[in-house]
């Protein structure tokens, strides 16, 4: 019955892509092939969102807009080491697929296990430093006394289980390096329920469990970032599956741990400069009242729900380019590269526009104080979703390929030369946003939230527009060729 009852749900969703072949838009078995890989990716990460927007929602609900800021700032020293796993596990995808496509299957094992290591030498030493100076990490961005003392609570908490955050994404990209994006949608479709359950019972204290607010949300996420990882774990040392963790034998290989760090370092490198430039486009948030830091972080969470297709098919692309690399068919590298465009743009606006309508009810259901302002905040995400899916399935493309460099130019130059540029022209003149020794620094103009909405939409469009061009270049498939990491011979 529920085998009857997955088949008819598989085929109603498949007409989608097979709609888009019949209007022309679309390779039909290409197209198929890319959906079927993206739609577990879509799942996961759309649970994912709704975790978080579920954390703003109670905690907002519970203790007001401080709270809701709390983890805005919080959560953002947590994006430095997931955006580290982010690029790790970039490295780690590109180069399973790629040996997986050459067939080299002992190897692609092997590159798991390294993966595990090189997480381990980044994220122990972070919790411990997080640990230490959680308070003044968040003294930083705001002189909310309250703000500070929250975001420090959940910080310190939630990094906690940074190590089995990085090893969750690992396996699950590694899984998806051999065409299994099913088993991670699995694994979290148990964890990520169980996370916002113990998040609801532990902010609000709910029958035996102790009322912890801010901290209860921490605590939730981090139990339930372990519990996820034990079952990856678990999975990879049965056997079951196309790939599988080995704890004994060889634990080192230069080479390999070499191409995943020369893949995922520029990733690294991208996650970093937008990571590190959040903050002092906080800053400038800050600047604006805490109601508006409230604001940007519901509608930001909010559209992030509209933008997960994006991670699906950045996957897929990942995936099938990398493959077909490592199979020594660069033409079909190429080919699924513009397919996988073609259906996550037409999938991504069709669900921004969705939220898009329903902007204002949603920001109502969050109990702000502040409606109009994060209704604002969700349209203006919502008009960059056309060019979060290119840059994303872009970059999932050439990842695939094991060429990361272009998307680190693109995310710098949006986040330097463009986003903190214009944001800086909100603050109010003769504000100082920071001075050293008799030098201050005050760069504001006054153009408050407009500056901010044109910085956002820039940043977005900035970074699309350098990803298709690089890849439109076809120059990955020559960085393929040269990393000598399961790339076949040229097939031009």
């Amino acid at each position: 019955m529920l085998d009857d009852a997955k088949r008819r749900a598989q085929s109603v969703a498949f007409l989608f892509p097979v709609a888009l072949a019949r209007l022309g838009l679309l390779d039909r078995e290409k197209g198929e092939e890319a959906f079927d890989l993206a739609v577990p990716v879509m799942v996961t990460g759309g649970m994912r969102t709704l975790l978080r927007v579920a954390d703003f929602f109670m905690v907002g609900r519970a203790l007001g807009d401080e709270a809701v800021a709390a983890l805005e700032l919080g959560f953002q020293y947590f994006f430095i080491p997931f955006g580290l796993s982010l690029a790790l596990t970039s490295g780690t995808i590109s180069v399973v697929s790629r040996f997986e496509g050459a067939g080299e299957r002992a190897k692609a094992n092997f590159a798991i296990k390294q993966s595990l290591w090189l997480a381990l030498l980044l994220a122990v030493p972070m919790t411990a430093a997080t640990w230490a100076y959680a308070e003044p990490m968040i003294d930083v961005l705001t002189d909310d006394a309250r703000t500070i003392e929250l975001g420090a609570i959940y910080l310190r908490i939630i990094m906690l289980s940074v190590s089995f955050r990085f090893w969750s994404m690992i396996a699950a990209r590694a899984l998806a390096g051999v065409g299994d994006t099913r088993t991670p949608m699995y694994v979290r479709l148990l964890t990520l329920p169980t996370n916002i359950f113990l998040n609801a019972v532990l902010i609000f204290g709910v029958g035996p469990f102790p009322e912890l607010g801010v901290a209860g949300a921490a605590w939730g996420t981090a139990i339930a970032n372990v519990l996820a990882a034990v079952i990856f774990t678990v999975a990879l040392l049965s056997g079951r599956y196309s790939v599988r963790l080995r704890l004994g034998g060889k634990q080192w290989d230069w080479s390999i741990a070499g191409e995943i760090v020369r893949v995922g370092a520029p990733l690294a490198g991208t996650r970093l400069s937008r990571t590190l430039g959040r903050f002092p486009f906080l800053l400038v948030l800050t600047t604006l009242g805490t109601p508006v830091v409230a604001a940007y972080a519901i509608g930001r969470r909010v559209m992030l729900l509209a933008l997960m297709p994006a991670w699906g098919y950045s996957t897929a692309s990942s995936t099938l380019v990398g493959q077909s690399i490592g199979a020594g068919e660069d033409d079909e590298a190429t080919e699924y590269g513009w397919q996988t465009l073609r259906i996550a743009l037409v999938t991504q606006l069709l669900i921004g526009a969705a939220l898009v309508a329903a902007a204002r009810p949603v920001a109502v259901s969050f109990g702000t104080e502040h409606v109009e302002m994060t209704v604002t905040f969700v349209r203006v995400f919502g008009l960059g979703v056309a060019a979060f899916s290119v840059s994303r399935t872009m970059r999932g493309g050439l990842r695939g390929a094991g060429d990361t460099r272009w998307p680190f130019y693109g995310a710098f130059a949006g986040t330097y030369l463009f986003k903190l540029p214009v944001s800086l022209l909100a603050v109010a003149p003769g504000v100082v946003l920071f001075s050293v020794a008799d030098w201050q620094f005050a760069p504001g103009l006054g153009w408050g939230l407009a500056a901010i909405y044109v910085s956002i939409l820039g940043d977005m469009y900035l970074r699309a527009g350098v990803n298709v061009f690089r890849f439109w270049t076809g120059e990955w498939k020559r960085i393929a060729r040269e990393s000598d990491i399961g790339a076949g011979t040229e097939a031009d």
